[in-house]
């Protein structure tokens, strides 16, 4: 029986995933399954920063200036001498 076939109408889709496949030597099927996968552990099980903030201020029971707190032991470099 047949494997069952992904459609995708982009045609900028299509060349990324023509082209990936190419240079990887892989199959189109591969590399987009890779991709989704991929997708889904970096983006999709991420946690909203508003909500994250909403959380976190919560549990703290105060609102936390975070910019203040990354700056406060923050020294700019100098750059390298040329």
């Amino acid at each position: 029986m047949a494997e069952p076939q992904f459609s995708v109408r982009s045609l900028r889709a299509r060349d990324l995933a023509h082209r990936l496949a190419r240079r990887e030597k892989r199959s189109i099927a591969d590399v987009v399954e890779r991709t989704l996968e991929f997708y889904e552990i970096c983006d999709a099980g991420r946690e909203p920063a508003s909500s994250f903030y909403n959380r976190l201020s919560q549990q703290s029971g105060m609102d936390t200036n975070l910019e203040a707190v990354l700056n406060k032991g923050h020294q700019a470099h100098e750059g390298i001498e040329l």
